[in-house]
């Protein structure tokens, strides 16, 4: 059994930035990934989006970290070159319930900190975006959009930089909990045991299962998972919009709204489908209410224009139709585990706030 200092699960964004701010403090970390390269699951799947902080109950970890985060990605592309674009977002009314809306989330911005925001009038929405029809809508000038695969692979070039290392292939089939660390067994081409002093669990859709497959871990703290898929639908043609488009929110999500990538392609999404099982295909059958959705606020979106693109999942704590789940950062206070970090249910904003995540994860005494 080899002994190490850290274990990372998983190599997505979040367990990158995890990985790299234990590598940056000194400690000896290995990231175990089952994929075959960093960032193929949620990461990948991603819409890029930094978020501003604005949707998120005032002091959750949602609001916290992703205000911070925020700052902190901005901070880093910039001193790092990875490609980013501060292009901001509207967040559109078009009927007058829905401009009271509008006016709640303003509220909830300011007192998460984000006040920055500010309303357009009618024609100030038509001098900036003409094809969009809204009676009212909300600015967010520190919205913006970020290169998730240059991301992290910068944050894999710290870590190794520091000494730390990845072992792709390599899925992680069960541990137990002893009093002298905590026991994994990995599979993949080249099986083996590890005992670690810290395991930081960034498994994202698998993190649940990985923490109820340790031998001795409280099954009572490990919560239940939902899988809710996002769809998205490509636009065939020129985009007709600058800056991020986003209806007000829905229940499990924030809307059918514009997306933009650093080449300037548009999308449409993600939706709320509930999934019992991970599956990536997009039937071109959603197509129908994203032409509804995206006509309420672009009525000129021609027939036949919208093609299915790619779709991702989120690891929802909340079951369908229930009210919003904040992150879940477990520590030894939370399990009794020395050593032993899970986070849970790290769906949007988790891209923003993956740095301040790993700061967090750093003052949990590990």
């Amino acid at each position: 059994m080899e002994q190490v200092d850290c274990v990372v699960i998983g190599a997505g964004v979040v367990g990158m930035a995890c990985a790299r701010a234990l590598a940056l403090s000194g400690r000896e970390v290995i990231v175990i990934e089952k994929e075959s390269m960093p960032g193929s699951e949620i990461s990948a799947r991603n819409s890029g989006v930094i978020h501003a902080g604005i949707y998120y109950p005032q002091n959750s970890l949602k609001a916290e970290l992703c205000v911070k985060g925020k700052e902190l990605l901005y901070s880093y592309c910039n001193n790092h070159a990875v490609p980013h674009e501060n292009c901001g977002k509207l967040i559109v009314a078009t009927t007058s319930a829905e401009e009271k809306t509008l006016e709640d989330i303003r509220q909830r911005a300011h007192k998460n900190g984000v006040d920055d925001l500010y309303y357009l009038s009618q024609s100030e929405i038509k001098d900036r975006e003409p094809e969009l029809r809204a009676t009212k809508a909300l600015y967010s000038p520190s919205t913006g959009i970020v290169d998730v695969h240059n991301l992290i692979l910068a944050f894999q070039g710290d870590l190794e930089n520091r000494g730390g290392m990845i072992a792709f292939n390599t899925p992680v089939t069960g541990g137990e909990v002893s009093d002298q660390g905590i026991i994994l067994h990995t599979g993949g081409e080249s099986p083996m045991t590890l005992r670690a002093k810290t395991v930081i669990n960034a498994g994202g859709l698998h993190a649940p299962r990985l923490a109820s497959n340790l031998t001795h871990f409280p099954k009572d703290c490990v919560p239940n998972l939902f899988y809710a898929k996002g769809n998205y639908f490509s636009l065939n043609g020129k985009a007709p919009f600058s800056s991020l488009i986003y209806p007000v929110p829905e229940v499990a999500g924030l809307g059918v709204h514009v997306t933009l990538d650093m080449e300037g392609q548009i999308r449409f999404g993600p939706d709320v489908e509930w999934v019992e099982r991970l599956n990536y295909e997009v039937s071109p059958d959603r197509s129908k209410p994203f032409y509804d959705a995206i006509r309420r606020y672009w009525p000129n979106l021609k027939d036949d224009t919208l093609t299915p693109d790619y779709s991702g999942i989120r690891p929802k704590l909340q079951a369908p139709g229930a009210p919003a789940v904040d992150f879940v950062i477990q520590d030894k206070n939370n399990h009794g585990i020395p050593g032993l970090i899970n986070l849970f249910g790290i769906e949007s904003p988790g891209l923003t706030a993956s740095m301040a995540i790993a700061e967090k994860v750093l003052t949990l005494g590990i």
